[in-house]
């Protein structure tokens, strides 16, 4: 009965125009509102979706590092244990280390050096990513190298012509005392073999080369790394697979997800979307007034049914509760039109990309949106909120009218 005359009353011509044209722009400051928080949303997590598999392509699942220093030691007993828990898909050893680099007589310049070895390209996905030559870390008849396209502008690699190698620069470890600054470095070459582009954080930074070429200047042993990267199998959650690896290793050793090898970044991610829901959040509200104006006017409108229910026995919270679902109508439709828009438009930007990004991009030409079932959920309950808080008032009125009987 509620329903019935809540949407009646919606549906019925009204004695002043203006009531119409209040509820139905109502309906559309609703409409716009949800529209354009879906839209938002979906667009924040085309970027976050894109981000993250930019990282998937450059960190691990897992990473299993020191909790002091900057090596651990794992024996090939312990690696054939790691690689036996399950939902580990593969392993590789990698050392890490900042190194200064030099290129012919150009400038120097300072990178991190990541020696891999040959099962990288298992753990991660940089041999999808080049741009220019190919992945190759070479082996112990020459060591060569894979850089970052920034880093290889900068220090003027020439893949195709030029096959002048790279000197490398390492500091060596556990030297106590030296007469000269030479006596604190170790030194190689590399061979530049092709350029990797990700994006700028690694690009900018990252050198890739052989384990082997590492461990050398660094005086490591065989099984001696900075870290052991863990890819864990699909569909398993990153967090399952590192408490499965504490329990075979103890708190030895620090074990961190990929989202905590990034911690900072998904926190910034997180707090830029929930900002954004927040001020759309407060414009919805703001649009929300004009519904509070159409329901006080037809609650004017309407004294006469309000008497005359309450005359055959309504009781105000029955007379409330119907003005309530007039509020909810309102909402609801403007919610399902937004819905409508937005979904539209994502479809579109995804297969025409309508709006698109500045030419220098290289990553995406066009604004990525992804729609998420979650999305929509939270601002149904948004909406369905702020719809209830601003019916409450009139509804209210409504419910406490007198009745009014004139003799005719």
């Amino acid at each position: 009965m509620i329903w019935q005359f809540a949407s009646r009353y919606f549906r019925a011509k009204k004695s002043t125009n203006a009531i119409n044209i209040i509820a139905w722009v109502s309906v559309s400051a609703i409409a716009v509102g949800a529209g354009a928080l879906i839209i938002i949303l979906s667009v924040f997590n085309g970027f976050e979706g894109l981000v993250k598999s930019l990282y998937t392509t450059f960190y691990p699942s897992v990473k299993i590092s020191a909790v002091t220093g900057k090596s651990i030691t794992l024996t090939a007993a312990q690696l054939k244990q790691i690689g036996a828990v399950k939902g580990v898909a593969d392993i590789t050893e990698v050392v890490e280390e900042k190194a200064v680099l030099r290129y012919g007589e150009g400038d120097q310049t300072i990178a991190i050096l990541k020696g891999v070895d040959s099962d990288y390209n298992k753990v991660a996905a940089v041999d999808k990513s080049i741009a220019h030559g190919k992945f190759d870390t070479g082996d112990e008849n020459g060591y060569k190298a894979v850089l970052g396209v920034e880093l290889e502008i900068a220090l003027g690699v020439d893949l195709e012509r030029d096959m002048t190698p790279i000197s490398v620069y390492l500091p060596r470890r556990n030297v106590k005392s030296v007469t000269t600054p030479e006596d604190a470095l170790s030194s190689g070459v590399l061979y530049p073999a092709g350029s990797f582009a990700i994006q700028q954080e690694f690009n900018s930074k990252y050198v890739i080369t052989n384990i082997a070429f590492m461990r050398g200047l660094l005086g490591m042993n065989e099984d001696e790394m900075s870290a052991l990267e863990v890819k864990g199998v699909p569909g398993l959650d990153d967090m399952e697979l590192k408490q499965r690896l504490q329990v075979l290793l103890g708190n030895g050793y620090t074990i961190e997800t990929r989202y905590e090898q990034n911690q900072a970044l998904y926190a910034i991610m997180q707090t830029e979307r929930w900002a954004v829901y927040a001020i759309m959040s407060f414009i919805l509200m703001i649009a929300a007034f004009n519904m509070i104006g159409c329901l006080y006017m037809l609650v004017m409108e309407k004294q006469k049914d309000i008497t005359i229910l309450k005359a055959m026995g309504a009781r105000p919270r029955l007379i409330t509760r119907i003005f309530l679902m007039e509020g909810m109508i309102i909402a609801g439709i403007g919610t399902l039109i937004g819905f409508g828009i937005s979904i539209l438009f994502c479809l579109l930007q995804q297969k025409f990309g309508l709006i698109t990004l500045e030419e220098e991009s290289f990553l995406v030409s066009a604004y990525p949106v992804s729609m998420q079932l979650s999305d929509f959920i939270l601002v149904s309950v948004t909406i369905i909120v702020i719809g209830l808080g601003a019916s409450w008032y009139p509804a209210r009125r409504a419910g406490k009218q007198d009745i009014e009987l004139k003799a005719t």
